[in-house]
């Protein structure tokens, strides 16, 4: 199975998941949350940076400072996650043809816009979710596949 490189995603919602159900109130470290989630405790503040900026979690200096909630687990949805993290970069792993290449150029320009139709889709589904989805396991996958 082909995996993605992209793994923010991932390691902010088992980092926020972690914050809601673990640390019940205490703040946790990098070095904490990097144990949980096997990645550089360098890698978790970087994931960490934007949902600081956005006012999902806080950072406490000190010895017994790190890592907290700074609103409900029931608020934050996956889509919100994923928006802040993903961006604009595409999902599909776009490329740069030949700018000389008509066919290239059209193919371009249908994967662009497919791509931003594929981000749209994961973030209206991922609107379903929340964290606190995630800790309780309330997230499954729909129960029969849907086809045109």
């Amino acid at each position: 199975m082909a995996r993605s490189t992209n793994t923010q995603f991932a390691v902010a919602v088992h980092v926020l998941t972690y914050l809601a159900g673990v640390t019940e109130g205490r703040p946790a470290s990098s070095e904490e949350l990097s144990e949980s989630t096997n990645v550089n405790p360098v890698y978790v503040r970087r994931v960490l940076g934007p949902l600081r900026d956005a006012g999902l979690v806080r950072s406490r200096p000190g010895v017994h400072g790190g890592w907290e909630l700074a609103t409900d687990a029931r608020d934050i949805t996956l889509a919100r996650i994923w928006r802040l993290l993903q961006g604009d970069d595409p999902v599909l792993g776009l490329h740069g043809p030949d700018p000389a290449c008509a066919i290239g150029r059209g193919v371009q320009k249908s994967l662009t816009a497919l791509d931003r139709a594929v981000a749209d889709a994961v973030a209206t589904e991922l609107e379903r979710f929340t964290v606190h989805d995630v800790l309780v396991g309330g997230v499954a996958a729909p129960a029969t596949p849907r086809h045109r």
